[in-house]
């Protein structure tokens, strides 16, 4: 199953980042979560059909209304962990 791994920097935390990812990923049928790091960036862990994995990907560059986004890490593979849902997680 296609997963990835987002690490999203810029006005990121503050701004609903995380309910705005979950509403998407939802929308999208993926699966896994996405949190608040330390250093004021987001991560965000998806595992899904291709196309569900891609779209979310393009969405992380733009993010919610509020946001702000300056880069967007990505990290392919095998990163997901059988996820039943998708949940937002504490940072």
């Amino acid at each position: 199953m296609p997963s990835l791994r987002l690490i999203v920097s810029g006005r990121v935390q503050g701004v609903a980042f995380r309910y705005y990812t979950r509403r998407q990923a939802k929308q999208l049928g993926l699966r896994g979560y996405v949190r608040n790091l330390p250093d004021g960036k987001v991560e965000i862990v998806a595992e899904g059909e291709a196309e569900a994995v891609d779209a979310m990907s393009a969405w992380a560059r733009k993010g919610p209304p509020m946001a702000r986004v300056s880069g967007v890490e990505v990290i392919e593979g095998d990163v997901g962990g059988g996820y039943a849902g998708f949940e937002v997680r504490p940072g």
